[in-house]
């Protein structure tokens, strides 16, 4: 209120400086009513101002304030994000040396293991080859033994025709003959 009764005392003396120079010059009364207009508009769009704009800067002071509460929390929130980002990036290096120590052990337990495989596969080669040299020694002894039967044999046949003569052969087809009676 008391800004409206100093806007109208501003413009009052307005109206009245205009109101001395308008009537030395004679228009002196159209001078007045138009400052008595423009007061008379001023007065109005002050009341007008007076009754809208305080909701208007109330609810716009809401909003305001909402705005400020809200980017609070979106600014706490944004900080836990980054207090956490912290933290994992503190713990990266140690979680990065566990990686390489747990890669290393089961590179080397992997190693151990292709070792164990390896040495049993050889164990298992040499005893097959074993097997096979002991198989293929059975099979040369056999052999052999055959063949040397076969000399045996095909030697006392050379010998038996040798001594075999005609009386001889007699007196065996007669004692076979004999035995079957």
């Amino acid at each position: 209120m008391k800004r409206a009764a100093q806007l109208a005392l501003l413009l009052s003396l307005g109206a009245g400086l205009s109101f001395a120079e308008g009537s030395e010059s004679g228009q002196g009364n159209l001078t007045l009513w138009k400052w008595a207009n423009v007061l008379l508009l001023a007065g109005g769009l002050g009341y007008l101002i007076r009754k809208a704009a305080p909701p208007l800067f109330a609810a716009r002071s809401q909003s305001i304030l909402k705005d400020i509460s809200e980017s609070g929390k979106i600014r706490q929130d944004a900080d836990a994000r980054a207090a956490e980002v912290e933290r994992r990036l503190a713990g990266l290096e140690a979680e990065i040396a566990q990686l390489r120590a747990d890669s290393q052990r089961e590179s080397q337990a992997e190693t151990q293991r292709l070792a164990s495989h390896t040495a049993a596969e050889i164990a298992k080669i040499h005893t097959q080859a074993e097997q096979e040299i002991g198989a293929a020694g059975k099979a040369a002894r056999a052999e052999l033994k055959r063949y040397a039967a076969e000399l045996a044999v095909g030697l006392a046949e050379k010998k038996i025709r040798a001594r075999m003569t005609p009386a001889a052969e007699d007196g065996l087809v007669r004692g076979f003959v004999r035995d079957l009676k």
